[in-house]
């Protein structure tokens, strides 16, 4: 365990030390790209995107996708180090990304690397033991480093699926401090447009359009819907940006917003929105879909897996790429989410070694 956890370790400094932020990652993805070919894998590509299968595939067995993200988003102003400069302090280490979601590829890296083990003398990092002969493989294995995640872009996770053999269950990668998330809330942005009528502002004239919005957000503050998840709670509906008026004196005559939609697995977006436009009084436009809710059935195998090894599932309030992927999955990685996103962002060591650890037990 100790050549993989060091592999691990060392790779992700190397990751953190390039920049690689969403549809812009090309350089971190060539460092994994040679990373990977020089310890006997070989890595396909589309894009910034880099897939690896367990040699001796065999089409009679399920396969598992290990899956984790390589970008980033930008450094926040409250940085008191450089964040592409990878800090060891104590059990700490330091750097852009090394949280959000380093830990967990390097971590998911790794576990295949064992899984696959022996049965491709090319495999890398070789196990200790390496030379006695494998046990029976019950799965074959993918492992895929995505990019544009934190975007939720087009170029991302969802341009590769199709190239992808038929997935019978996946990992995520996210810091979840190693619990397995076996929902996550969904996202839907929409637009509304309020309109009134233009007027000067010292007479009493015109429709001001500010005014007439007002009852409409608040019609969205107290938006319920009947059906509460166990696991994600209530469906939650924020407006968080407001746009209007021209100038001081000028009535405006429009007034926009934005409201940030989190649903939970019991309802579509779609069904979500088609409940919006009945209700809210006013022109709304949803720029997409395709970012549902996500859960798994509790009785899944993996999901027994985890709780047989004392990990308690539960469910994410945030979205990840499993938002995208038509097939069971979990969500598990080192790390914890509160830190991802945030100045002098770090993860433990020893979260890294636990991880592999996990990983290791849950797919073995």
């Amino acid at each position: 365990m100790d050549t993989y956890y060091y592999n691990a370790v060392d790779l992700l400094k190397q990751l953190i030390a390039i920049p690689s932020f969403s549809r812009d990652e090309t350089a971190a993805t060539d460092v994994l790209d040679n990373y990977l070919k020089e310890n006997g894998l070989n890595p396909n590509r589309k894009g910034n995107n880099l897939w690896v299968l367990s040699p001796n595939w065999d089409d009679t067995k399920p396969t598992i996708l290990l899956n984790s993200h390589i970008d980033t988003v930008k450094p926040v102003a409250g940085w008191t180090r450089d964040p592409f400069v990878p800090t060891e302090e104590g059990d700490k280490l330091y750097g852009l990304g090394s949280n959000d979601a380093g830990a967990s590829l390097v971590s998911l890296l790794a576990a295949f690397c064992h899984c696959v083990a022996g049965y491709d003398s090319q495999s890398h990092p070789q196990s200790p033991d390496s030379k006695s002969k494998p046990h029976a493989r019950a799965y074959n294995y993918v492992f895929l480093a995505s990019c544009e995640e934190e975007v939720s872009g087009a170029d991302g996770i969802e341009s590769v699926l199709p190239e992808l053999p038929p997935i019978a269950l996946a990992i995520v990668g996210e810091p979840t401090g190693m619990r397995p998330a076996i929902a996550e809330r969904g996202l839907m942005v929409l637009d509304g447009v309020v309109h009134g009528k233009s007027g000067h502002a010292a007479r009493d004239e015109g429709e001001n359009a500010i005014y007439k919005a007002l009852p409409v957000i608040e019609w969205f503050k107290h938006l319920r819907f009947p059906k509460e998840s166990e696991l994600l709670g209530a469906v939650k509906t924020t407006v968080t940006m407001i746009d209007a008026g021209t100038q001081h004196n000028v009535i405006p005559d429009t007034c926009r917003f934005t409201v940030d939609v989190r649903s939970n697995e019991l309802y579509s977006n779609e069904q979500i929105f088609k409940k919006i436009v009945v209700g809210c009084g006013c022109e709304i436009s949803a720029r997409s879909f395709r970012l549902n809710s996500s859960s798994i059935d509790p009785n899944n195998f993996i999901v027994q897996r985890a709780k047989l090894l004392g990990l308690e599932p539960y469910g994410s309030p945030t979205l990840s790429d499993q938002a995208l992927m038509p097939f069971p999955s979990l969500k598990m990685g080192p790390g914890a989410s509160e830190r991802s996103h945030t100045a002098d962002e770090f993860v433990y060591l020893t979260e890294i070694r636990h991880a592999i650890e996990i990983y290791v037990r849950l797919l073995s």
